[in-house]
């Protein structure tokens, strides 16, 4: 039978079940991905499980968010993170070397491998010709420890690309129109594969560009063939050897398909609140702007800082512009430095930060409050760049460069100038000095400094609850919403009680108080469409359950995050009738009983709404294997079962 390149790499990593659109199936994991905002917990939960040595063929831990050291807690976590990596036999790589995913794209990715990170942008992995997951730090902990990755079997959508992007248009016009036409909802359960004619025109970095904001389609992930362009680009690398050539099957078929002209593109833009509120950039052309901002995972290549450097080169930026500049890795820095463009960006009057995620997860490079900063990275979650009332837009190098110089937003395509030709060199100098190989034997002890807390101990769940809702939340709920990041926030991402206290805090400060006032109540949350899209953070689930919220009510949930509340022992119920969600209201005392039974027969769960006289039923849509996790009250007490039996 003809196949496509997403379903070889799952006959080939496939361990358990069947591959069949629903099915629960089990993955071979070879290679994990770990950053510092998830990867604390990552090592606590190693610590927990009394791993010895990870069993991948590769697995490295990226510094590359929390790199503001205002005081001892990111510090100290870094020292931390170097001898859990010391410790488990994990690669180190160090603060100011650069963003996780383009990192591992230069230096480990491999076409046929499957990667499982504990972020959500590690499907940007598939511009490689990888099967690339994010996924929450105690799925990617298990992977670690040589245990399969369990994922419910995505349908594959093919999105066959045709002709050339024209002069002015970049892969990110190419994700947004994706997203135009999707939404944020519109992956999910998918994988996206794209083919065609159009892909010969795109490098492999272009591919990391529309791989990435996969995410953001809510996609499972996104794949590409290993074809000619990646083998390039591992040459450029210094490692062809690694490549393979991985295509689609004459004649292969997907499960839905769509098509995409890349020569009948133009400039898009995605509006404040969400990626997927995407217009032409014509449409918004004229309003004033305070910041353009280059960089981020999801604009990551060479070719997206030298365009940029071209478009100002002998230019200088609009005085009233904050024009920021954000490298993506040490590596690509140094490059650009011999290549002259870094000087033309300094002239243009860039401000040049330090390698790494930064203003992307509200980490420094806040936009003054209710004015208009153009990004190039890949989510405009409302908050999320750390100013509280924010506008943040979605675009390409090429808009933000073009609207750094006028002060406006602005279609690149009317500047007074021609496009600039960008050619990839035939080779980069590599950069491996900032990372750490790791020990051979493991004998480092693990350095905690005062910040880095215990995991809490999490009961299992009862076979009746009585809870209160504690928030009654919409549609599309983002887990920067759930728990923020930023510079406020992450540096508490060991600390689980502290941290524990900005849950809800962009959408509700008092969430946090009236938990804790609740005298040992259970809290529910209660939400609509697509909850906890966004980040694969598993604090957003483990933060709330530590508070006290042991049931969460909605329409449907974003992969990441489902699978997260089941992995710390709270319920993810999805409503049989979604019309009983609008009888619903803050405050409502809600009974669930015979929970166990139900989630052991596989039957709905009944809820009686106490408060408002009425009685509902919502679903469990879970695999036997996450019942057993969901009645052992979460996976790192299920594990601790199965060691001490």
């Amino acid at each position: 039978m003809a196949m496509n390149v997403a379903q070889k790499l799952i006959r080939d990593h496939l361990v358990e079940g069947s591959p069949q659109p629903g099915n629960e199936i089990g993955l071979k994991i070879d290679q994990t991905l770990t950053q510092d905002a998830t990867g604390t917990l990552v090592m606590l939960e190693l610590e927990a499980m009394e791993l010895d040595r990870v069993k991948t063929e590769v697995s490295v831990q990226y510094v590359d968010h929390n790199l503001i050291q205002s005081d001892f807690k990111n510090p100290d976590d870094h020292l931390f993170l170097r001898s859990a990596c010391e410790r488990f036999g994990v690669w180190y790589s160090k603060p100011g070397n650069g963003v996780s995913h383009p990192l591992h794209m230069e230096r480990f990715g491999k076409p046929g491998k499957t990667l499982l990170g504990s972020d959500s942008h590690t499907c940007a992995a598939g511009s490689l010709g990888m099967l690339a997951f994010g996924a929450g730090g105690i799925e990617v902990a298990m992977a670690m420890a040589g245990k399969p990755f369990f994922v419910k079997m995505p349908k594959v959508m093919g999105v066959k690309l045709t002709g050339r992007l024209p002069d002015w248009v970049s892969a990110k016009d190419v994700i947004l129109e994706m997203l135009r036409r999707h939404d944020v909802d519109g992956g999910l359960g998918k994988i996206i594969e794209y083919y065609g004619p159009g892909l010969e025109s795109l490098s492999a970095m272009d591919r990391h560009v529309i791989a990435n904001m996969g995410a953001e389609l809510g996609a499972t992930t996104t794949v590409f063939p290993s074809d000619k362009r990646v083998k390039e680009f591992l040459r450029q690398q210094q490692r062809v050897d690694d490549w393979q050539e991985l295509l689609a099957d004459e004649g292969a078929e997907y499960d839905e398909h769509d098509e995409i002209a890349l020569d009948e593109l133009e400039p898009l833009i995605a509006k404040p609140g969400s990626p997927g509120n995407v217009v032409p950039v014509r449409e918004i052309e004229g309003e004033e702007i305070y910041q353009t901002y280059i960089g981020s995972s999801a604009n990551p290549g060479l070719r997206d800082f030298s365009i940029v450097a071209k478009i100002v080169d002998s230019k200088q930026t609009h005085d009233s512009v904050s024009f920021d500049i954000n490298p993506t890795s040490r590596q690509i820095l140094e490059t650009l430095s011999s290549r002259s463009d870094l000087s033309s960006l300094i002239s243009a009057g860039a401000r040049i930060h330090q390698a790494g995620c930064n203003g992307c997860i509200g980490m420094g490079q806040a936009p003054a409050s209710g004015r208009k900063s153009l990004r190039t990275v890949p989510r405009n979650f409302p908050g999320r760049s750390g100013t509280k009332d924010d506008e943040v837009y979605l675009c390409s190098p090429e808009t933000a460069a073009a609207s750094a110089l006028t002060g406006k937003i602005t279609d690149p395509r009317s500047l007074d100038m021609e496009y600039p030709k960008f050619e990839e060199p035939n080779w980069v100098k590599v950069n491996m000095e900032m990372f750490h190989a790791p020990d051979k034997n493991g004998s480092q002890k693990l350095e905690k400094g005062p910040n880095v807390a215990s995991l809490p101990e999490l009961d299992a769940i009862a076979d009746s609850i009585t809870c209160k809702v504690a928030i009654s939340l919409g549609d599309d709920v983002s887990t920067d919403e759930i728990l923020p990041a930023g510079s406020r926030v992450l540096p508490y991402r060991s600390n689980i009680p502290k941290i524990s206290e900005f849950t809800f805090y962009q959408v509700d400060p008092e969430f946090h108080s009236r938990m804790t006032s609740m005298n040992g109540t259970a809290g529910a949350i209660v939400a609509g469409e697509n909850y906890g899209q966004g980040s694969s953070r598993e604090h957003a689930a483990l933060a709330p359950r530590y508070l006290g919220v042991r049931v969460v009510l909605a329409k449907s949930f974003a992969r990441i995050h489902w699978q997260n509340l089941v992995n710390f022992g709270v319920l993810p119920l999805t409503f049989d009738d979604p019309g009983d969600r609008d009888d619903i209201e803050q405050g409502d005392i809600l009974k669930l009983s015979d929970i166990r039974t139900s989630i052991e027969r596989s039957e709905p769960v009944e809820i009686e709404n106490e408060t408002k006289q009425s009685k509902f039923s919502a679903s469990l849509d879970i695999s036997n294997r996450q019942k057993e996790v969901l009645l052992a009250g979460g996976l790192i007490q299920q594990v601790k079962e199965e060691l001490a039996s």
